[in-house]
């Protein structure tokens, strides 16, 4: 196969309509647009969602649901993603924070208890479930909940 020999298929391209240059191209006069009306005028047509005056969609659809200004931002961090600490080193949001695990400004870090830990470590955070909790105490390690 040679780049140079590459073309399109037979009948996938066609030219470009060239729209109100005489009768005799079959598209003078109205350029194809018909004759009248809005959409014959130029900056005619309708913005977008225009239903000819019926209600549109968008507005006969009801309204859904609610986002709560005031909700805390709680960031979600696993068991397992405390294994790239030391042994008895402090996890904290900072520490979280430069080995990339929580982003941006944050209200709150829970601790869930996906997955496995087997080194000790004191963990600082805002909430910790029952089964992280165990599994860091099992480990040698503290939790302290600030």
């Amino acid at each position: 196969m040679d780049l140079s020999r590459l073309s399109p298929a037979p009948g996938s391209r066609r030219p470009r309509k060239r729209v109100g240059r005489g009768p005799g191209s079959g598209n003078g006069t109205t350029a194809g647009r018909g004759t009248k009306g809005h959409n014959s005028r130029s900056g005619g047509g309708v913005r977008p969602g225009f239903e000819g005056g019926q209600m549109p969609l968008h507005r006969r659809l009801p309204k859904r649901g609610f986002t709560n200004i005031f909700a805390k931002k709680i960031a979600i961090v696993n068991i397992r993603d405390l294994s790239g600490f030391e042994s008895g080193s402090v996890v904290d949001e900072q520490a979280l924070k430069e080995k990339g695990l929580v982003k941006g400004h944050i209200d709150g870090i829970k601790l869930l208890g996906q997955g496995d830990i087997d080194k000790p470590v004191t963990v600082k955070v805002t909430n910790i479930s029952k089964t992280a909790r165990e599994k860091i105490e099992n480990a040698g390690g503290a939790v302290e909940v600030i």
